[in-house]
């Protein structure tokens, strides 16, 4: 069986330029023949929605909305658009993190209330209220993915609180698919990549340090690129996956095995 997306209708969250890990996954879910509901996240000036349309036109998205996972009204916009458009979904991707700069440095005791919570909410809790509102339309075996570090289960300099955000992350990756499982055979699990540089991985202070790391240490010698995690992401929601859930599979270059 070749790896065929044809007829399947997935939403892919967190693009932001083509440096993200999103995009390296749009990429490869329409190359498989997917049809793609794309998000934004939205600003004043529209600058961020001009950049994403044009980016992903070459992809022919069905659907181009705005979501920012702390406006309840816009999560909710996105799967209305979806019903009303297709009536089903067969895939969600999640790639969404935020920290502030100033919760990554220095000691991870003096992370401020309101930015622990932040980040908490972006980067692990808004998978739950987003897979809440698939949940009616998903389909059979239809796929969840999210994107995690290996700063979920080691203490990475610079890290911080988003190592935290990870962790919650892969928990509730394991939650979830406790749920959603039984009913529909909805499959969650997430892509712990290596480190990839992208505008969110920007903030992350010594992160071509880390780069520089992984390709001398990992067993394959070079980091991953974004196309490797979206051919990734695209294994894991088609057919061929049908038998995998609950799991955070490691997309590193073998990094995680061999220690920092």
């Amino acid at each position: 069986m070749l790896l065929d997306l044809s007829g399947k209708t997935i939403l892919v969250t967190g693009i932001a330029n083509n440096r993200s890990i999103a995009w390296g996954i749009a990429q490869q879910l329409h190359a498989a023949g997917a049809e793609l509901a794309i998000t934004y996240l939205p600003d004043e000036r529209g600058r961020f929605e001009a950049k994403v349309r044009e980016l992903t036109a070459p992809l022919e998205p069905s659907l181009f909305l705005p979501l920012n996972v702390q406006d309840p009204a816009q999560m909710s916009a996105v799967f209305e658009a979806i019903s009303a458009k297709w009536g089903r979904l067969d895939g969600l991707v999640h790639c969404l993190a935020f920290a502030g700069k100033e919760e990554l440095v220095g000691d991870y005791s003096a992370t401020t209330a309101e930015g622990f919570a932040r980040a908490l909410e972006i980067s692990a809790y808004s998978l739950a209220p987003l897979c809440r509102l698939a949940k009616p339309l998903f389909s059979e075996g239809a796929g969840v993915i999210t994107l995690s570090y290996l700063g979920a289960e080691r203490a990475i300099p610079n890290y911080n609180v988003m190592g935290v955000a990870k962790a919650a992350l892969e928990a509730s990756v394991r939650y979830l698919a406790a749920e959603l499982g039984p009913d529909r055979q909805v499959r969650v699990n997430a892509i712990s990549a290596g480190p990839i540089r992208t505008l969110a991985s920007s903030a992350i202070g010594g992160i071509l340090d880390m780069i520089r790391t992984v390709e001398e240490r990992a067993p394959l010698r070079r980091t991953v690129t974004q196309a490797e995690v979206g051919q990734t992401a695209a294994f894991l929601l088609s057919d061929l996956a049908s038998g995998i859930t609950g799991q955070t599979l490691y997309v590193d270059s073998g990094y995680g095995i061999v220690g920092t």
